[in-house]
């Protein structure tokens, strides 16, 4: 195993099981999420007891998930509820997942149900403060999901990955710093009187600021186990602060990052950007979710090749550089959790936002 289980992941978007059941694996578990009695969301292995029919081939009928084959109906529970002309109340239950609608995602524990806590999911503000305007999407990506978080952590690849986007020479030319803390990561940039690249040009004029004059920059890489990365970024005009100018003065966002793993090498990559700028303005979260989603998929062929290589050569190593601390750090907490799982302590992965 080289993901931690007992935590909890993203598992799918609300609107993904709006109108049917969903099949997807998450930690190598197959699971089927759908909306039971009252539009609950519920997570159980996508099995049917019957004949072993996928549950996500079916349809939700009054809360119950029924079997696409034979019309067996299960409840939230896992918990056989009928069928047509059968009886069916002596059935196993399928195993339940715990999962939670919250800050806009559905959440799944893939582990040992008994140590699901929902006081774990990452507490997002952003998410519910109308300051703040919010659009993602969603990528399958063939690759193990510790290169995307050695990815995010290491921003120095935008330079060449993303050179017509957010990518500029200044990001190679500034040292990062990078601290540990328990089980986060932060791994800090800040570039002072540059030019803003053509993302936060766009960005800047958006919020009527002026695009031609030099800007301080900033990327604050945050992980939190057991794969969640939220990356500050931003511009401000020179000289009124940086990070810490007014608001006038500045466009900032958070990018948001949850990587969850499928299979050894393919992940779930729920991608986005919280804005706190001109947050009522439909059209601009459509533009900067279209303009992300390019630079994303940037990522994806980089990090699906990369994968490719490493199964090709599979005892070569991989050096590191002073670069890769964020990387190297995230990774130590994941196996961490990771060896203490297999060891029975079992502890519970917190998370932050």
């Amino acid at each position: 195993m080289t993901y931690p289980k007992n935590t909890w992941y993203v598992g799918c978007l609300p609107h993904e099981i709006d109108t049917k059941p969903l099949g997807r694996r998450i930690c190598g578990e197959p699971m089927v999420f759908f909306r039971g009695d009252e539009g609950r969301v519920a997570a159980l292995e996508d099995w049917c007891p019957h004949r072993g029919a996928p549950l996500s081939l079916g349809s939700v009928e009054n809360g119950k998930l029924v079997c696409g084959y034979h019309g067996l109906a299960m409840g939230c529970s896992g918990k056989t509820a009928h069928m047509p002309g059968q009886r069916v109340g002596g059935f196993p239950a399928v195993k339940r997942y715990p999962a939670v609608e919250r800050h806009g995602f559905v959440w799944v524990w893939p582990g040992d149900s008994a140590r699901a806590d929902d006081a774990l999911i990452p507490d997002l503000a952003w998410a519910s403060d109308p300051q703040w305007a919010y659009g993602g999407g969603l990528y399958h990506i063939a690759c193990d999901y510790r290169l995307m978080v050695d990815n995010l952590m290491d921003l120095t690849h935008e330079t060449y990955v993303h050179s017509t986007s957010i990518g500029q020479k200044e990001i190679d030319e500034t040292p990062c710093t990078t601290r540990a803390e328990g089980d986060a990561v932060t791994t800090s940039r800040f570039m002072q009187g540059i030019e803003a690249p053509p993302f936060w040009k766009m960005a800047l004029r958006a919020n009527g600021l002026p695009d031609d004059q030099p800007v301080d920059r900033w990327q604050i890489c945050r992980f939190s186990p057991p794969s969640h990365v939220m990356i500050e970024v931003g511009v401000a005009l020179a000289g009124r602060g940086g990070y810490e100018a007014p608001d006038e003065a500045k466009v900032s966002s958070i990018v948001v990052d949850f990587i969850t793993p499928e299979h050894e090498t393919s992940i779930w990559y729920f991608w986005g950007m919280a804005r706190r700028f001109r947050p009522d303005d439909a059209a601009l979260t459509a533009q900067i979710r279209e303009g992300q989603g390019r630079i994303f998929a940037e990522d994806l062929e980089m990090l699906e090749r990369q994968q490719q290589n490493l199964l090709n050569w599979p005892q070569r190593p991989l050096l590191k550089l002073n670069i890769d601390t964020g990387g190297v750090q995230a990774r130590r907490i994941i196996d961490r959790l990771i060896a203490e799982e297999r060891a029975g302590a079992e502890p519970a992965a917190s998370v932050a936002a």
